[in-house]
């Protein structure tokens, strides 16, 4: 499929997503928080997209929003699309998990809460994967600072 009839096919199930032109060979398409478990689901359940392979989730710092950024493959159509959500509230960042979508979240997610401080909604087992429980902060904000540690930017 290309990337033109995946952007059509998807923009039936859900008008308000926006869709970028980035330098990429892949789609790149922007969903609000609030949608993302809804999209998610149905690209992976939906006969003509068959998404069946998270290959990358990369937590990222756009500063001021934090986001994710998925990477998804159909092993079965050969096509891939990058989804990113972007979460204004770098207070209490959250998302809802993909885990019961694909398997291999689980691990990506603890990741990226580890590093980024972005909770999981439903996460069988949100817990810091890198730094020990006593850890402070987040070290891949780009607001984070480490008196310890100094790292300079």
């Amino acid at each position: 499929m290309t990337n033109e009839a995946l952007q059509n096919l998807i923009t039936n199930w859900m008008p308000d997503l926006e869709f970028t032109e980035e330098a990429s060979q892949f789609l790149n398409v922007t969903v609000s928080p609030e949608n993302l478990h809804q999209l998610m689901t149905e690209l992976k359940n939906n006969n003509e997209t068959k998404f069946d392979y998270l290959f990358c989730l990369s937590g990222v710092d756009w500063n001021p929003e934090l986001g994710v950024v998925y990477h998804l493959e159909s092993t079965i159509h050969r096509h891939t699309i990058v989804v990113k959500v972007k979460i204004a509230d770098r207070e209490n960042p959250t998302l809802d998990t993909v885990c019961d979508i694909w398997r291999t979240a689980e691990f990506h997610e603890r990741e990226v809460f580890d590093f980024f401080g972005i909770k999981f909604n439903n996460h069988p087992n949100l817990k810091r994967l890198f730094l020990t429980d006593e850890w402070e902060g987040f070290p891949l904000r780009k607001d984070y600072e480490d008196a310890i540690n100094m790292v300079i930017k």
